[in-house]
């Protein structure tokens, strides 16, 4: 389906085809990142910009700030307003940040592509590192993920509720309501602040599931927009994220879990990396495990780290 719209400023009496329509939030990372998914349609397809429309939608988690997700419905509340203008046909496709989406999605509603994947790593914005910051210094953040590995790494520090989009936190931090916060490096980096904050490398600290990877997300029985996103996929980003939202899955994980995990591609081989902990960081388990069906691989992991899992910290899980 085709709807007319303005070709633009420069030929103003005349009329382009729409050829899609991107369901995106309005933050300055969303808008920039469905920006990337037009670019790659536009490349892959010999489409004009102007003839894929970026739809903006208001979603709850961005109109709420003051409280954590988990406190008011948690993932949900950044994609329920882009299922629905999916469902109803407002939009072909919807874009997110990955990490962002829950783990079970409406059965009408299906992951058609992913990007490729930027750097997964958390910066740190305050100090060099989390050693070198101060005793009992103040951090702000709203991930129970990355609370938890701060408190593990450093039982002292005070880890306060950070919500908002980089601007805004970036903001809170500049305005002293913290000594440091802790921030995605992809988003840093689209939003060009690479220069912004120390990068964490994976070994200190685990990302979140999906981190760094963007998804669009189309209706299961549009098959003419699973074909047109498919064109932009990045086989291995959609891989290695599949296995990491498996294991999410198995866990039984929710927003209040604080889980960590990161896949990875050798050939065929995915080697999959996680770590449960608890909320105050004071214990917590880790492993590995590889092979050929990332699915597989997921599961096993999942089983492995309840099975090795502190009381503390399996009572987060509800596989």
């Amino acid at each position: 389906m085709a709807i007319s719209a303005k070709a633009g400023a420069d030929d103003a009496g005349a009329s382009m085809a729409i050829n899609f329509r991107l369901g995106t939030r309005g933050s300055p990372l969303a808008l920039t990142q469905a920006a990337m998914v037009r670019d790659a349609l536009c490349a892959a397809h010999g489409w004009a910009a102007e003839t894929v429309a970026l739809v903006v939608i208001r979603t709850t988690g961005d109109r709420v700030q003051d409280r954590p997700l988990a406190e008011i419905g948690g993932k949900a509340l950044w994609t329920k307003e882009l299922d629905r203008a999916l469902l109803e046909e407002e939009i072909d496709a919807a874009v997110h940040s990955m990490k962002d989406v829950e783990t079970i999605r409406p059965a009408a509603i299906r992951i058609a592509a992913m990007l490729p994947r930027a750097d997964v790593r958390d910066r740190l914005i305050g100090a060099d590192t989390v050693a070198a910051l101060p005793a009992g210094a103040v951090v702000g953040t709203s991930s129970p993920r990355r609370r938890a590995q701060l408190l593990r790494l450093r039982p002292d520090l005070s880890v306060v509720t950070f919500r908002g989009n980089v601007d805004t936190r970036l903001a809170k931090l500049a305005a002293g309501e913290a000594q440091a916060t802790l921030l995605a490096a992809a988003g840093l980096d689209r939003l060009g602040r690479d220069g912004v904050g120390r990068p964490i490398a994976t070994d200190d600290m685990l990302p979140a599931p999906a981190q760094g990877a963007v998804g669009i997300e189309v209706r299961h029985a549009d098959h003419r927009a699973a074909l047109i996103v498919a064109a932009i996929d990045d086989p291995a980003t959609s891989a290695c994220v599949a296995a990491e939202r498996a294991l999410l899955a198995h866990l039984g994980a929710d927003c209040h879990s604080p889980v960590a995990a990161l896949a990875a591609l050798s050939g065929a081989m995915l080697t999959l990396r996680a770590e449960l902990i608890a909320e105050d960081g004071s214990a917590w388990v880790e492993g590995s495990g590889e092979g050929t069906d990332g699915a597989l691989v997921a599961a096993e992991l999942a089983a492995d780290l309840l099975a090795r899992a502190p009381a503390v910290v399996r009572q987060l899980f509800q596989p």
